[in-house]
């Protein structure tokens, strides 16, 4: 960790601990919206393949919610899927590759994220917003999503029409939204009431306990034809989530296992790219 985010770290415990002193419940509503907050990333020069992009947006929740898309029409549809944190122009070297298998390719900047409008996003909403993406330019024959982008997916299926036939590709998911949280308070220094407080913020918010946000859970409900690529050396997306996901010998599920690509550079590793393609 570099030594300004060091200090900012420092600076948000040691508020948060102070407010937690006189109300957890304030200190957990301050927690969620840090939890919930993806740090707005400078926007890099657009590669060629995204300037010829075709610009698609559309309106939700006094949002604008911003994608691209390459090759329309065609015969088949694939939508890519961003993490938190990232945009769909991270994904940019997979676009080349689908045209020529024949496929339509939408992707969309979450809200909050990349030229989305919005400060905050949450697994509803990211669902909420993918539930509009395919009513407007889907039904899909594919999904890529990477990180919190495979936990929206899964959710996503479970609520859509789709097959055997569909194929989705799951790299590094986040398999638990009660891992991200664990992680989250112990970075924080914070558990206790404080914690309390905020699970409870979670089922206000939406009706549903933390527990039930997982891919796990979603599985059992899940038809489609999964490819999921995970590396035993994330530090993000814990590789024992994902054991236990492996245990349950879900016969619609291909894993595919790597050492040292980490969190990130899994999903530009010239190897697993050609393994999706493979797949689609």
């Amino acid at each position: 960790m570099k030594p300004a985010h060091k200090i900012v770290l420092t600076y948000i415990r040691t508020r948060l601990w102070l407010i937690a002193l006189i109300s957890p419940q304030k200190a957990a509503q301050k927690a969620f919206t840090l939890f919930c907050t993806p740090r707005r990333r400078k926007q890099q020069t657009s590669s060629a393949i995204i300037k010829k992009a075709e610009l698609i947006s559309f309106s939700m929740s006094g949002l604008s919610v911003r994608g691209y898309r390459w090759d329309y029409p065609s015969p088949k549809k694939i939508l890519i899927v961003h993490g938190f944190g990232s945009s769909a122009r991270n994904f940019d070297g997979f676009i080349c590759p689908l045209m020529e298998k024949g496929y339509e390719i939408v992707a969309f900047d979450a809200p909050a994220h990349g030229k989305s409008t919005g400060k905050e996003i949450t697994l509803p909403l990211y669902v909420q917003t993918l539930q509009h993406i395919v009513s407007e330019y889907g039904p899909f024959d594919a999904y890529i999503a990477h990180s919190f982008g495979g936990l929206a997916v899964a959710h996503l299926l479970e609520t859509v029409p789709h097959s055997e036939k569909t194929k989705t590709v799951l790299i590094a998911p986040a398999t638990e939204t009660t891992t991200a949280i664990d992680g989250f308070f112990r970075l924080l220094h914070m558990n206790g009431k404080v914690r309390q407080a905020f699970n409870k913020l979670v089922v206000d918010k939406s009706g549903i306990k933390p527990e039930y946000f997982s891919i796990r859970r979603a599985m059992q409900n899940i038809k489609a034809n999964v490819l999921w690529m995970h590396d035993e050396q994330d530090d993000i997306t814990p590789f024992s989530d994902v054991e236990k996901v492996k245990n349950d010998d879900h016969p619609h599920i291909t894993f595919i296992v790597s050492n040292g690509l980490g969190h990130r550079r899994i999903y530009r590793d010239r190897k697993t790219v050609d393994r999706i393609l493979h797949f689609l």
